[in-house]
């Protein structure tokens, strides 16, 4: 999961992933109708360089692949055959509190919370686990078709990304695909869309291998703004390719923002820019 084929493997399932797809339509065309590679009109988005105002320990040895942040504690799904994970973890601290093992042959992914459920993707194997925020207990197993990278949620519904520039709206008690969302930036689209997070009406997503965190207009698709993460990085993400930024959550009670990476030491709280 830290290695080449784990890198070259997800590289090419995201490649291919809007052909597998039924969403997708029929032959090379992503969700838009347009032929991969195309382009819309539309202006470059600004990109910022995050504020960072506080920082926090995290553990080295976290494949984070999906966060989540409440009552005053951090949910966090890893990565990894054998290793993934869900955990409860100690904002200030960064001790993992409980730790629930993901069996093999699952690889964990993206994690949201909705009315008390927490919802766990994984990444080939077309099954999301429910659990019990309370007590971590799985309680459920959705089935879904593709992969799974990010999930996020708006109060309602569910929130899927697949590696691709679509994500898909789910009905969390079915599964059921409710609409997608073609999102592009300056006449491009913005592919390989991971973790994400729901911010005061905009999706927060990590491109991966990209530095930049995307806010996205849920409505249009359009990217709003890039932050960028590229001066917080630790060592780690030179030394290792696969250390990239993956992670964000969000605060609703105080407007925090936490965003930390793969195998990252650290995880930091950034401040939320204006509207």
């Amino acid at each position: 999961m830290r290695n080449h084929g784990y890198r070259a493997g997800k590289c090419f399932a995201a490649a291919v992933a809007l052909v597998l797809l039924p969403l997708a339509g029929s032959g090379c065309r992503d969700e838009v109708g347009g032929e991969l590679g195309s382009t819309l009109g539309g202006g470059t988005a600004p990109t910022a360089p995050a504020e960072a105002v506080n920082s926090y320990a995290h553990d080295p040895e976290a494949f984070t692949q999906g966060l989540v942040f409440d009552a005053g504690v951090l949910y966090e799904s890893t990565g990894g055959r054998g290793t993934s994970s869900l955990r409860k973890v100690a904002l200030e601290s960064g001790e993992v509190l409980e730790r629930v093992a993901v069996p093999e042959p699952y690889f964990a992914e993206g994690l949201a919370l909705l009315d008390e459920r927490l919802y766990q993707l994984t990444w080939q194997e077309k099954t999301a686990f429910v659990y019990d925020r309370a007590s971590l207990k799985r309680v459920a197993s959705m089935s879904y078709a593709g992969e799974g990278w990010g999930l996020t949620t708006d109060g309602r519904l569910l929130i899927l990304s697949d590696g691709s520039n679509v994500l898909r709206f789910l009905e969390p008690s079915t599964f059921e695909v409710v609409r997608t969302l073609p999102v592009v930036d300056g006449g491009e689209y913005v592919h390989y869309l991971n973790e994400l997070e729901w911010v005061r009406g905009e999706i927060w997503a990590n491109v991966w291998h990209r530095d930049q965190i995307a806010r996205i207009d849920p409505q249009s698709g359009r990217v709003i703004a890039w932050l960028d993460l590229a001066h917080l990085a630790p060592a780690v993400r030179t030394d290792n390719p696969e250390a990239v930024p993956n992670g964000i959550a969000f605060d609703e009670q105080t407007g925090r923002v936490f965003v930390t990476g793969k195998l990252w030491p650290v995880l930091y709280e950034i401040r939320l820019p204006a509207p």
